[in-house]
């Protein structure tokens, strides 16, 4: 029998974590000066990427209608007004609905989620594009978090630590 591996999130119900709640909502009050502080405080979560069917083969039938004969499971990027692509990611269940309620939920660590953004191209990496808070990983944090590094505090400064 197979069996699934534990994904690293036991216990986890979909919430958005109070830290991250809390983080969001001083980002948005001022973003310029609370980018860091709240990519620090995400860099120690899980966010959920979308996953939506895409349908691959159809078939008909003999009255011509069509039939799903295949399909495939995808992450969901999206493209900016300047052409860029971001891949969608979200900081709960909530967050997510509110964009598509018929997506699936998959839990991985933000660093997991930005190595997917760059594989797949992407520029960015959007959290929560619905609301209530939307937050930006792109260019230089981006690469840095889908290498594995980290985001601390020095000081009154950020740096990146590998």
């Amino acid at each position: 029998m197979r069996s699934i591996p534990d994904p690293g999130f036991a216990g986890d119900d979909g919430s958005v974590a109070a830290e991250v709640t809390d983080a969001l909502a001083s980002y948005a009050v001022d973003p310029d000066a609370r980018h860091d502080p709240t990519l620090e405080v995400l860099q120690r979560h899980r966010v959920l990427v979308p996953v939506v069917a895409v349908l691959g083969e159809v078939e008909h039938d003999e009255q011509g209608l069509a039939h799903d004969k295949t399909s495939d499971m995808a992450t969901v990027l999206m493209r900016g007004r300047d052409g860029r692509t971001a891949l969608l990611a979200f900081t709960g269940e909530e967050p997510m609905r509110r964009w598509d309620p018929r997506s699936r939920p998959v839990p991985v660590s933000v660093a997991t989620a930005a190595q997917a953004a760059v594989q797949d191209g992407a520029a960015a990496m959007l959290l929560d594009v619905a609301g209530p808070v939307t937050f930006v990983v792109e260019t230089d944090d981006l690469t840095e978090l889908a290498a594995g590094h980290t985001l601390v505090r020095v000081g009154d400064r950020h740096g990146w630590v590998g």
